[in-house]
């Protein structure tokens, strides 16, 4: 009899052990992270986590557990070799999630969640973005886990013993019954009132140690339960307190009287050619001429000593769908999803292609790779630029990335298309070849395999097709009335590997430059600290037209603006001023970084702004 009912705990046990060995493969992987812990918090991960690895266990073992009475009511049930299968199954399923979230965490800096929910309709970019990925290695420890796991379940286990002389079915299956009602505990993480969740396993300040002790096929799971309750962070302060923070910097967010402002102008005349050039993952690290390294972005940097550069811009989220929304609508980025995701939303929020089609710019959108990725096409249709080209407009040899179009051709098709093209226009333009896998047609610059190397590579890349393009393009007519626009979608943690939540990771290159600036302010440096959804409000000012609309955007060239700049990441938010950086973790609803200087005002603040846009969000 022991024997027998001994299976139900020991089932139970195995997935335990798996849960804890899948996270002494997530600290190996990611082997660099883990050397930073010390021995107590390494320990930590693996004794907080296992609130949540118990709850995950919990879910796995519940159709063990019932199919354990049913086989006590009718021995004939084949218990065994059904179990088995299940096991089987349910070990693989959560070995490809595991091994999955080995690599995103690297690349995404967060673990497994629906995010990559939001890129099932564009599978060709989902691999070519997992294109440095270790597959052997990812390989191995998927089969690694596998084996591992079967072997507990084969050693812990064994073949149930039948019943006991004497024993009735109804004795046994009330036995086991009780077992899989005691699952209850473990499954909501204890009897305390509120279930289990992920603050419960937030112990350290460190982010890396806390994000180790959560289970990530539980994690998973939660995401989606959330995703389909749709779910808002609980306030921070009553809602008239955080319109009055806001109201210093976006008044017009908050329904306050616009701020007196004197911006000086820096074009030639109003109403220029506009061609908005949009970098991907152009990191300020690698910028040099805004303290990043030097000889990666000659182009840019050149561009920096004719231009109005900014030096102190951060960009509103960490995925390139995010910065679209954030640049070209002035809107901000959402903790755990993106606005972007829901076009009945997006519908109602202002496009710069819009408000420059109404001021009779003629409009044309430019991507090498699917706008299908992320939903972006729908975004992009609704701003209601005049033409869109995409890679489908490519032709088969010109798809010569895994993206689709690298950026030499995407130039070369944009001199041949604006030699036709109407003026004024207001032409978009988003480059791919610095996303990864970051395999671009030319000799490496920088030597190596590394990570880091090949994404330097790809950068210099994009930058010097860009200088070939602005060779050209000087020799054209249309270019000394044309003002650029060039800024990044968002930064990247490479070089140097920067933490999910790091300011650095953040903070992105964004230059005017062209034939059409002014030459008095030609050269000239701002300063000021500043958000990516700053962008349109700056260049609508200067053309003259209305940015009313763009009620989270405002002028970065006006006279004493407030330094100032909010970004989210995943589940938290950053803020950064002159007095330095803090970021709050919405899980724990703990800062978790402060630099010295940084004044209670500034997280209050952060946390007013991400109250305010949540509710905006939720109002589209």
């Amino acid at each position: 009899m022991n024997n027998r009912f001994a299976f139900q705990p020991r089932y139970f046990l195995v997935w335990l052990l798996f849960f804890g060995i899948s996270r002494a493969f997530f600290l190996g992987y990611h082997h660099e992270a883990a050397s930073q812990l010390d021995a107590t918090t390494l320990l930590g991960t693996f004794g907080y986590g296992l609130r949540l690895d118990a709850s995950a266990g919990a879910y796995v073992s519940l159709v063990p557990f019932v199919l354990f009475v049913v086989w006590s009511l009718w021995p004939r049930f084949p218990f065994r070799q059904v179990v088995a299968g299940y096991t089987a199954a349910m070990g693989t399923f959560l070995a490809v999630l595991i091994t999955a979230d080995l690599e995103l965490y690297r690349t995404w800096g967060f673990r497994l969640d629906d995010t990559p929910l939001q890129y099932l309709s564009s599978p060709k970019e989902m691999v070519a973005s997992a294109g440095t990925a270790p597959v052997g290695l990812l390989l191995g420890l998927f089969l690694g886990l596998v084996l591992l796991g079967w072997a507990l379940y084969k050693v812990l286990l064994g073949r149930p013993a039948p019943l006991a002389r004497g024993f009735g079915r109804g004795r046994a299956a009330l036995a086991g019954l009780l077992y899989a009602a005691l699952l209850v505990v473990p499954l909501r993480g204890g009897t305390q009132q509120i279930p289990v969740n992920q603050s419960d396993v937030y112990f350290s300040r460190t982010a890396f140690a806390n994000h180790a002790a959560l289970n990530a096929p539980w994690n998973l799971m939660s995401a989606l339960v959330l995703r389909s309750r749709a779910e808002s962070p609980q306030p921070f302060m009553p809602d008239s307190t955080a319109r009055r923070l806001v109201s210093g910097i976006y008044p017009l967010a908050v329904g306050a009287p616009p701020l007196p402002q004197t911006s000086p102008v820096v074009l030639m005349q109003p109403r220029p050619n506009v061609l908005f050039i949009i970098l991907e993952s152009f990191t300020a690290k690698l910028v040099g001429s805004v303290g990043g390294e030097r000889g990666v972005t000659p182009t840019l940097d050149s561009l920096a000593r004719t231009g109005v550069l900014f030096t102190d811009i951060y960009a509103a989220g960490d995925r390139s769908q995010k910065g679209l929304v954030a640049l070209l609508s002035g809107y901000p980025n959402q903790p755990t999803t993106s606005i972007i995701k829901y076009p009945r939303k997006t519908e109602h929020l202002p496009h710069l292609g819009r408000i420059m089609g109404a001021a009779g710019y003629r409009s044309h959108y430019y991507y090498g790779g699917e706008l299908a990725f992320a939903n972006m096409k729908s975004y992009v249709q609704t701003a209601g630029y005049e033409h869109i080209t995409e890679r489908s407009d490519f032709a088969m040899a010109e798809q010569n990335s895994k993206w689709g179009a690298h950026d030499g051709v995407l130039f070369t098709r944009m001199l041949r298309d604006l030699k036709q093209q109407p003026q004024p226009f207001f032409v978009t333009a988003f480059t791919l070849s610095s996303h990864e896998p970051f395999t671009v047609p030319m000799k490496n610059k920088f030597p190596g395999t590394s990570e880091a190397n090949l994404f330097r590579n790809s950068v210099y890349y994009t930058d010097n097709s860009l200088g070939k393009f602005l060779r050209e393009a000087k020799k054209q007519p249309w270019y000394a009335n044309t003002l650029l626009v060039l800024v990044a979608d968002h930064g990247h943690q490479q070089p140097g590997n920067s933490a999910n939540q790091a300011a650095g990771k953040f903070h992105i290159p964004l230059l005017l430059a062209g034939g059409a600036i002014r030459p008095e302010a030609r050269g000239r440096v701002v300063g000021t600290i500043g958000s990516q959804t700053d962008v349109a409000a700056t260049l609508l000012h200067q053309l003259n037209l209305p940015a009313d609309d763009f009620v989270w955007s405002r002028d970065l060239l006006a006279a004493n603006p407030v330094p100032f700049a909010y970004y989210c990441f995943n589940n938290g938010f950053g803020a950064v001023s002159s007095a330095g950086l803090m970021t709050y973790d919405n899980v724990s609803r703990q800062v978790w970084e402060r630099d010295t200087q940084v004044t209670q005002a500034q997280i209050e603040l952060g946390k007013a702004m991400q109250q305010l846009t949540l509710q905006d969000f939720e109002r589209k």
